[in-house]
Parts: structure tokens; C-alpha cells; sequence
């Protein structure tokens, strides 16, 4: 038998919901020892219906020839111990239930027939004397279990995130046994090598740690280089994670034996949970959409789900298989003979790349599983708008570029209307900056593939510099603050969501009209006329206002948009030009893109633009 998952605790307690059901009945009675023992006083009962101590037997079911799971569970005391498992409806059932008395270890077996759509099995255990609650793992039948890893991090100025995480690598002996590299693709001004604790991380790792510095490349050049790395290392897999990040290290190990495995070559990702929020599951499975070539959650009930509030036991949606058509590079494990076949990543420097490469491998028959109970904790896009800035570049090009090489529409479906009308959104919010950087987004497309490892290192400098020549890319702060408002607090719609339909459409041409035949009062350059929240800053409040200041966060930043006249005509004049000329040339552009997408991904391609020779390991 292979131990594919153990039983584990938190080493931080605000987080034991995710370890165990419902904690705020049991806190008192459930003691955590260490990460792998706890104690449970006499008349309590506690139940690892959790996210991090379920065992996902959909996915064991749907992806691999396992039969049978196995619970082997070491106990002290006395008391009961139960087995329990769901179906896709999220029904409970019990399987099996044991006395035990003394020290004990139990074995308990559950068939995975059945399971494929959907389910998870579980432990519950009611302590009739004081309980000990040993080591505890999940087994199953003799499988592969020679894989190994080379766990790849790519950062930009978070060495002090990169540490932390070099130390929970170090520091788990179950990591150790399938680790082969620890990659760190170094492409900042804030050097990890230079951060206080570096030294002794290194020491614990030893030759496993190599740290490379490199020209900042973005997501998708850090991350080819580390599956270069991976590849010379021999590896069977790497390892793709984000420097901003606290792991859950267990999840490596989980997800290197689960590919193991895999009756096919599979790629394994990981979920994310949101770091400031932590009992907060925030992203599991995506797709990206055919309609309209976007992506989103695989599951239609998706949502936030915060484990403190309500347990894995009830939410049911989280007990059907869902499908994935890629997993985010925060946390993703990748086949070394996947990269061989199937190439590097797409020279996209950041957005896209992990969507584009899920897509690339599906069409080669690799599936991607997002493997619940594989997971770690990541600063979410609900806190950072990154739609309006430099990368708002990056989100339009390597959307239309993704589309050209894998969208099955015609004309990429819906894709070209929706970029159309984001553009549109964007005018009428004032925000002048992202639409110059998106048209220009679709300028490069048009351009053909050329250009895309020719601008990897060249283009975000240039995309900064046309910050200067827009009034609301300016950051204004506490120490630099911006002119108060007139109003600094004023009603707002209370809309949780922008106008729809026949609503939508008055809206818009009522905004448009707005924009293009009421004059805006010199003194509303010089001071803002109402100052928002973040939140309150959206494209339905907006549009409502000439001059308005929008806060970012607590820490009281924020951006001071105008309206210009002028600035809207151009831009939405060039937007649909743009367009328009896209949708002429798409079958001769996705012709370009296809046939050249191959060279774009290869390993030579890639060294040439790293800057590191063919024989350099």
C-alpha cells in the first residue's frame, strides 16, 4: 500500500476549520498537538469533514485504477471511530464504525466504485475516555510512487514571501522524500539571496536550492525557465508556484502521488484560498469559456465559500466532480514529459499563460485535475484591480492571441463584442490610460506573432512610460495626497451589479451622451468633485460624475479621474477600428499564430530569450 495523503493540523489555529469540521464547538475539547497529533477530551466528538482531512475519492475514482482507499489511523483511548462518504448530491452515508480501546491503529477501507461523478470520504471520531488522535494516513493499492518534483518559484521583489516558503519546504520530511529542486527564478531588485533568513533556508535545503537571477520576464518567462530546470534535473514533474504565497506543504506531496497516479499523463493544480481571509476558498477548477472566450469557475453554483461559516459536509456543489480546462500558475503541477511534448509556456509575460498552456495540453489528450485538498493561500484578485493598470495590456492581447490558437468559434465567438464593450466601459469610467494600453493590445496582435519574444523584456518599460500622459495612472497618497473633493461623500446607486438588458442599453446611450455633448467646468481638473471607495468605483457609478477621486484601500491611496472630451472620441474611435480590422483579418492571423506557435514554445526559443545557452544546465 501507498500513503497518498496524510492527516494533518494547522500551525496556525485561525485557520483549523479547514482541518476540522466546525471547530467552534470543539476548540475546547480538540487539542492540537503537532501537525500530526491531537487530543480530544472525554464526551466530545470531532469530525474531519474538512477541506485539508477529506479525501477527494471523486477524483481518485474519475482519474486513476484505484479500487480501494484505505484510512489507517493510529488511536489511544477509548472511543469510536467512524467512516463516512458522500455522493455528487453531497449525501452522507456511513460506511463502517470501530470501538477501540487501548492503543490501537484502525484500518478502515472504502471502495472508490461508484465515486467517479462525485463524492469524498471522511473520519469522525467521539471519545468516550480521553483520545489521543495519532498519525493518520490515507493509503491505497500498490501503484507508481517513484515520482518526483522540482518545485519552481518565480518572484519579483517578495523575497520575504519567498523565504517563508523555502522554510515550510525544508521543514517537511514528507516533501523532502519526493523533492528534487527548489528553483527560485530571481528576476527582481530585491534580491531573495539578500533577504534575513535566506542563509538558513538554503542551509536546510542544501544542494537541492539553486536561486537564478534572470531579466524580469514576467510569469511566463520565470516559469519556463523553471520547467527548463525541472527538465535537467530529471524530474518527473514540476512544480509552478507563485512568490506571494503561503503553501500548505503537504499539498505537494498529495499532488505528486496523486499524479503518480493517474492512469494517463495528468496535470494536478492546486486551489487557492485567500490570504488575508484564510478559511476563505476563493478559486478551484476553471475553464475558459467557448462563447466568448473568457475564462471562469468550471462549476455554475460556484462562489465563495468561507469554512468558518458553513463546513464542507454542506456545501454541495463542492461534492460534484467538476471539470477544468487549466489551473492557475499559483499552485500547478506539470508532467516533465508533458513539457516535452507539448513545449514551454507562451511568450505572454504575465495573464494567459497558464489558460493557454491548460488548452494547449487538452488538445494534446493531457487533462488538468484541480485536486481539492492541494492548495495554498494567495493575495486574490478581489484585492487588486489589475484591469487598469500596465497589465490591462497584457489581459486584452494574450486573451485575443489565446483565442486565435484554441477558440473554436468562428471569429472567436463573442470575444471581439466583449472586448469591445470592456473597452466601452472603460471610456465611460474615465479611465483613458487602459484603453490606450488595450488598443495598443490589439495594434501587437495585428502585428502578427513576430513580436511576442522580440518585446518580452522591452515592452512593460514601455507601457509605464505612457503612464505620465494620463492624470488618473497617478497613484496619490497619504504622504502625496490628491486636492480634496468637493463632496467627499456622496449617495451612490446601491447597486451590487451594473444595469442588464433594456436597462443596460438606456444607460449606455445616456452615458455615451453625457461623454460627448456636456462640456466639463475648468475648476473640475483642479479639484475632484466627489471622492468614492473602492468599492463604490465601478462602471455604473462612474460615468455619473466629471471629476471624481477613488480611494483604493485602508491605506487611504487612491486614483483622480477627469472626463475628457477629447480623450474619449480618440480612443473609442481607434476601438473600433481595431475591432473591426481584427474580425477582417481573423482567419488570416489565426492561420499566422497556429503555424508558428510551435517555435513560440520551444526550449530554444525560450534560451534565446532567457539569454542562457543550449548546453548551460
Amino acid at each position: 500500500m501507498i500513503t497518498v495523503q496524510h492527516v494533518v493540523y494547522p500551525t496556525e489555529l485561525d485557520k483549523l476549520p479547514l482541518y476540522v469540521e466546525s471547530p467552534h464547538g470543539v476548540t475546547s475539547s480538540l487539542d492540537v498537538v503537532s501537525r500530526r497529533t491531537a487530543r480530544l477530551v472525554a464526551g466530545s466528538d470531532v469530525s474531519f469533514a474538512s477541506y485539508f482531512n477529506a479525501f477527494p475519492l471523486m477524483h481518485w475514482a474519475a482519474s486513476t485504477d484505484v479500487r480501494t482507499v484505505s484510512l489507517v489511523l493510529e488511536l489511544s483511548g477509548r472511543g469510536q471511530v467512524r467512516l463516512v462518504r458522500t455522493d455528487a448530491r453531497g449525501h452522507a452515508t456511513r460506511l463502517e464504525a470501530v470501538r477501540f480501546d487501548g492503543a490501537q491503529t484502525v484500518r478502515l477501507d472504502v471502495p472508490t466504485a461508484g465515486a467517479a461523478d462525485g463524492g469524498w470520504c471522511w473520519f469522525e471520531v467521539t471519545a468516550s475516555a480521553d483520545v489521543e488522535i495519532g498519525p493518520g494516513r490515507w493509503e491505497v493499492d500498490d501503484v507508481p510512487s517513484d515520482g518526483t518534483v522540482t518545485v519552481a518559484v518565480t518572484t519579483f521583489n517578495k523575497p520575504d514571501y519567498c523565504v517563508r516558503t523555502l522554510r515550510a519546504l525544508a521543514t517537511d520530511d514528507d516533501v523532502l522524500g519526493v523533492l528534487d529542486r527548489v528553483v527560485v527564478v530571481d528576476q527582481g531588485t530585491r534580491k531573495v539571496a539578500a533577504e534575513p533568513g535566506f542563509d538558513e533556508a538554503r542551509d536546510a535545503l542544501g544542494d537541492r536550492l539553486r536561486v537564478l537571477d534572470q531579466p524580469n520576464l514576467g510569469g511566463s518567462g520565470g516559469f519556463s525557465r523553471g520547467m527548463l530546470e525541472a527538465d535537467a534535473a530529471g524530474s518527473t514533474h514540476v512544480m509552478l508556484l507563485d512568490d506571494d504565497v503561503a503553501i500548505e506543504p503537504e499539498s505537494i506531496f498529495r499532488a505528486v502521488r496523486f499524479a503518480d497516479a493517474c492512469s494517463r499523463p495528468t496535470i494536478v493544480g492546486g486551489h487557492m484560498f485567500d490570504m488575508y481571509r484564510p478559511t476563505n476558498l476563493h478559486a478551484v477548477s476553471e475553464i475558459v469559456q467557448q462563447s466568448n472566450f473568457m475564462w471562469g469557475p468550471a462549476d455554475p453554483d460556484h462562489r465563495l465559500v468561507d469554512f468558518s461559516q458553513e463546513s464542507l459536509r454542506a456545501t454541495r456543489w463542492l461534492h460534484r466532480r467538476p471539470r477544468a480546462d487549466y489551473n492557475g500558475w499559483w499552485m500547478c503541477l506539470i508532467p516533465t514529459a508533458v513539457v516535452r511534448e507539448i513545449g514551454l509556456s507562451m511568450p505572454f509575460f504575465i495573464k494567459w499563460d497558464d489558460a493557454e498552456y491548460g488548452l494547449r495540453a487538452k488538445a494534446a489528450g493531457v487533462p488538468t485535475v484541480s485536486l481539492p485538498g492541494v492548495a495554498l493561500w494567495h493575495i486574490t484578485w478581489q484585492d487588486k484591480d489589475d484591469a487598469i493598470d500596465w497589465q490591462a495590456y497584457f489581459h486584452a492581447r494574450n486573451r485575443v492571441v489565446s483565442a486565435l490558437l484554441h477558440s473554436q468559434e468562428e471569429h472567436g465567438g463573442a470575444l471581439l463584442a466583449d472586448s469591445g464593450r470592456l473597452n466601452l466601459k472603460h471610456l465611460l469610467s474615465m479611465q483613458y490610460y487602459a484603453v490606450t494600453l488595450r488598443n495598443a493590445a490589439l495594434r501587437d496582435v495585428l502585428r502578427g506573432p513576430g513580436r511576442l519574444h522580440a518585446t518580452m523584456g522591452t515592452r512593460l518599460g514601455e507601457l509605464r512610460a505612457l503612464a505620465k500622459d494620463f492624470g488618473e495612472a497617478r497613484t496619490y497618497t497619504v504622504d502625496s495626497p490628491a486636492p480634496p473633493a468637493v463632496r467627499p461623500d456622496v449617495p451612490v446607486s446601491g447597486r451590487s451589479h451594473g444595469p442588464r438588458g433594456v436597462a443596460l442599453a438606456l444607460f449606455t446611450l445616456r452615458a455615451v451622451a453625457r461623454q460627448l455633448l456636456l462640456p466639463v467646468r475648468p475648476e473640475k481638473r483642479t479639484r475632484p468633485d466627489v471622492q468614492l471607495e473602492r468599492g463604490q468605483g465601478v462602471w455604473w457609478e462612474l460615468p455619473r460624475y466629471d471629476s471624481v477621486l477613488v480611494l483604493a484601500g485602508e491605506d487611504r491611496t487612491g486614483s483622480w479621474y477627469v472626463r475628457d472630451r477629447r480623450a474619449f472620441v480618440a480612443l473609442w474611435r481607434e476601438s473600433v477600428a481595431l475591432h473591426r480590422e481584427l474580425r477582417r483579418r481573423w482567419p488570416e492571423l489565426r492561420e499566422a499564430y497556429r503555424s508558428r506557435a510551435e517555435a513560440l514554445v520551444a526550449p530554444s526559443a525560450w534560451r534565446a530569450t532567457i539569454g542562457i545557452s543550449d548546453d548551460e544546465d
